[in-house]
């Protein structure tokens, strides 16, 4: 996923479902109708500075997180990232990861 259109669509979206929100609530608290809501969170259609602060306020979020789009990479890309952390960690940093990498895995 490359263009920036769709990156931030993506991450509109996850944010607000992750907060419980509808498009319908989100499109109203903005002021934009439910398809170009839509259309914004599929990557079809760009945001203004205007709506993106629409957005940031109504999500009740800081700019810095509605562009954080480093977990939205490949599964190469975020296998090599982790790889690079794992091989600067320490012995105890690895055998902690592992636990919890275990854990989350068992639930």
């Amino acid at each position: 996923m490359s263009s920036l259109k769709k990156k931030l669509g993506v991450r509109i979206q996850e944010i607000r479902k992750s907060k419980n929100m509808t498009q319908e609530k989100l499109a109203e608290a903005i002021g934009l109708n439910v398809p170009n809501l839509s259309n914004i969170e599929r990557g079809k259609k760009f945001v203004s500075a205007e709506t993106l602060e629409k957005i940031i306020k109504a999500l009740n979020i800081n700019e810095s997180e509605l562009f954080d789009f480093d977990h939205i990479k490949s599964r190469d890309e975020l296998l090599n990232l982790i790889i690079n952390i794992l091989k600067n960690s320490t012995d105890k940093d690895i055998k902690y990861f592992y636990r919890m990498i275990r854990l989350y895995k068992e639930i």
